[in-house]
C-alpha cells in the first residue's frame, strides 16, 4: 500500500484544497514530455540537461517558455502544453 504524499502548494491559499496525484506513465519511451521554461536565468541550463535524459529514454521532447516568471503561464500557453504533451516538467532555476 502506498503512503499519502502531502504536496505544499506555493500559490497562498487560504484554505488548502486536496488534490490527489495522477497516474503515472510506467516508462517515457514514445511519450511526449513538455519542458516548462518559466524565464528565470539559467532554467533552460536545467532543461537542456533534462532534455538529454528524456530523449535517451525514448521520449519526444517539446519546449515551452512563460513570458515571465512573475506571472501564472497565459491559458492559451497551458491549453497547448496539455493538448500537446503526456506530462510537463517546469523548470526553476536561479
Amino acid at each position: 500500500m502506498t503512503e499519502p504524499v502531502t504536496v505544499l502548494d506555493p500559490t497562498a491559499e487560504a484554505i488548502p484544497t486536496q488534490r490527489s496525484l495522477n497516474p503515472r506513465p510506467s516508462g517515457l519511451h514514445g511519450l511526449t514530455v513538455g519542458l516548462l521554461d518559466i524565464s528565470k536565468p539559467r532554467g533552460d541550463v536545467f532543461l537542456d540537461r533534462i532534455e538529454e535524459g528524456l530523449t535517451a529514454q525514448g521520449a519526444k521532447v517539446r519546449r515551452y517558455a512563460k513570458p515571465t516568471f512573475t506571472k501564472p503561464a497565459p491559458v492559451d500557453l497551458r491549453h497547448e502544453i496539455a493538448a500537446q504533451c503526456d506530462a510537463v516538467i517546469e523548470a526553476l532555476a536561479d
